[in-house]
């Protein structure tokens, strides 16, 4: 009986082991997978924002296109916003 006891107590060991190393395997891939989640994530937020600032230096050149009558400034100004973006 005490060898029983023993082989099982051995076993039980092994398992928790088993387990352990699976639940570290699965944890690395969770958190590989989620670190590349959150990269795209701030691709695409960096992406909203390039084409939010894109609409507002658009919107403000032509407020200054409207308010201005110097054409070849203008122009200058444009090209200038656009090479920053």
């Amino acid at each position: 009986a005490a060898g029983i006891v023993d082989q099982a107590n051995k076993r039980a060991n092994q398992i928790v082991d088993e387990a352990k190393v699976q639940a570290r395997t699965d944890g690395d891939r969770l958190k590989v997978a989620a670190e590349a989640e959150i990269e795209q994530e701030i691709n695409r937020a960096k992406e909203e924002l390039r084409t939010a600032v894109a609409g507002l230096a658009l919107a403000g050149a032509e407020k200054v296109l409207e308010a201005s009558i110097d054409d070849k400034a203008n122009r200058a100004l444009v090209d200038n916003l656009a090479a920053q973006l």
